[in-house]
């Protein structure tokens, strides 16, 4: 009986975790320069979003490490980082400078922000969830977009116009 209930118990642990990262595998990890695999951001989403998981996965290919956080509501994160309404997305990145990256961002333009000076940001965001953004990949339909620099008085300037998905 003993052996039974481990063997029970042993399967079902592996069933929850096979349901907790479901989706599909993960790519390899690209290769990066040493000094760009250094950048590490807490990513806050849902539970359930799948093209969340989707923009980790773009995070990690370009050798970014993502700790992500699962909230239920994500209103009091991004309250908490000064992003307002009109800038949100589907989830929230933070760095360990305490920049703030709203929504699906093209990791390079992560990390391009990071590399200058900009003492007036609070971060960067993508609002809604364009078409063919890393995570919104759906086909070859591409949505052209802007990534906005969120500024610390709550207007926003466009940090980057992204044209095609070769920009990415």
């Amino acid at each position: 009986m003993k052996l039974t209930l481990a063997a029970v118990v042993l399967v079902a642990t592996a069933l929850l975790a096979g349901c907790k990262d479901a989706g599909p595998a993960k790519p390899e990890t690209t290769a990066v320069p040493d000094s760009a695999a250094a950048l590490t951001l807490t990513v806050y989403k849902t539970p359930s979003c799948g093209c969340c998981k989707k923009w980790v996965s773009h995070l990690e290919q370009q050798g970014v490490v993502a700790q992500t956080k699962d909230y239920d509501d994500l209103s009091g994160i991004k309250e908490r980082y000064g992003i307002t309404p009109q800038y949100y997305s589907c989830h929230t990145a933070v760095s360990e400078q305490g920049y703030a990256f709203e929504g699906h961002i093209p990791a390079k333009y992560i990390r391009k922000f990071l590399a200058e000076s900009h003492p007036d940001a609070i971060g960067l965001s993508v609002p809604a969830m364009p078409l063919g953004s890393p995570g919104m990949e759906v086909e070859d339909r591409f949505m052209p977009y802007d990534i906005l620099l969120l500024h610390k008085d709550g207007s926003a300037s466009v940090y980057a116009h992204i044209s095609d998905a070769s920009m990415q």
